[in-house]
C-alpha cells in the first residue's frame, strides 16, 4: 500500500454528556481516501466517566497516535487549531428559579437606572437642558420638559439601537457589542482551559 495523504481539521469545541465515547468523527474533519476515513471516524479517542472534570482538552496528537496505529504510511497534514475542548453536560436540567429570576432584573434595572442618573448629575445635563432651552426660546425655565422628555425617550431609543436588540428579536444580523464582548470573553476562557488542562497533564505525566 503506498502513501495515504490524510487532512485532519480539529473542531474548536465539541459538547458531550457523561458515559459517552468520543470518536475522532465527533471532533476532527478528515479529508482523504473514503474507506480510510471511514475506519478512522469510528476509532475512539475517550469515554467520559464521572471522574473528568467539566472541561477536557484532546490534543491532535492524539488523533495522530489514533491513525498511525493502523495506517502508520500515511501521511498526515494539521489543519486549523490543534486541540479541541470537551464541554462535558450534566444529564440533570436547570431549574427556573423566576424568584431568582425577578430579583437578578430589577437589581439591574436598578443600578443601571442609578448610573444613569448619577452620570447625568456629574455632567450636570438638568443645567444644560435650561441653556439650550433659554438659547432656543429666550426664556428660562427649570424644567425644560419641551427638551427632557425627547431626550428621555431618545436616550432609551439609543440603547436599543446600540445593542441591537429588543428582547430576543434583532433588527439586523450585525453581532451587537455585548455579543462581541461575550464572544472575546469565550475566546479568552477556551485559551484558559487549553493552557490549564495541558498544565495538568504535563504534571501527571512527569509526577
Amino acid at each position: 500500500m503506498g502513501v495515504i495523504s490524510l487532512y485532519v481539521r480539529l473542531r474548536p469545541k465539541f459538547q458531550a454528556m457523561c458515559q459517552d465515547t468520543i470518536q475522532v468523527q465527533h471532533i476532527a474533519q478528515i479529508i482523504g481516501p473514503n474507506h480510510v476515513v471511514t475506519k478512522i471516524k469510528k476509532k475512539t479517542i475517550h469515554k467520559i466517566t464521572p471522574e473528568d472534570s467539566t472541561y477536557l482538552v484532546i490534543d491532535v496528537m492524539e488523533i495522530i497516535d489514533a491513525i498511525y496505529s493502523d495506517y502508520p504510511e500515511a501521511d498526515i497534514q494539521i489543519v486549523g487549531p490543534n486541540q479541541t475542548i470537551i464541554e462535558v453536560q450534566s444529564h440533570h436540567k436547570p431549574r427556573r428559579r423566576p424568584f431568582l429570576f425577578m430579583f437578578v432584573w430589577v437589581l439591574l434595572f436598578i443600578g443601571s437606572g442609578l448610573a444613569i442618573i448619577n452620570f447625568h448629575e456629574d455632567v450636570t445635563m438638568g443645567s444644560v437642558h435650561e441653556k439650550i432651552y433659554y438659547l432656543i426660546t429666550g426664556e428660562k425655565n427649570a424644567q425644560p420638559l419641551l427638551l427632557q422628555i425627547p431626550y428621555s425617550v431618545g436616550l432609551g431609543l439609543g440603547m436599543i439601537l446600540f445593542f441591537n436588540h429588543v428582547f430576543k428579536k434583532k433588527f439586523n444580523e450585525e453581532p451587537s457589542p455585548l455579543e462581541i464582548e461575550m464572544f472575546n470573553y469565550q475566546q479568552d476562557l477556551d485559551q484558559f482551559v487549553i493552557l490549564n488542562e495541558s498544565k495538568k497533564k504535563d504534571k501527571e505525566k512527569y509526577d
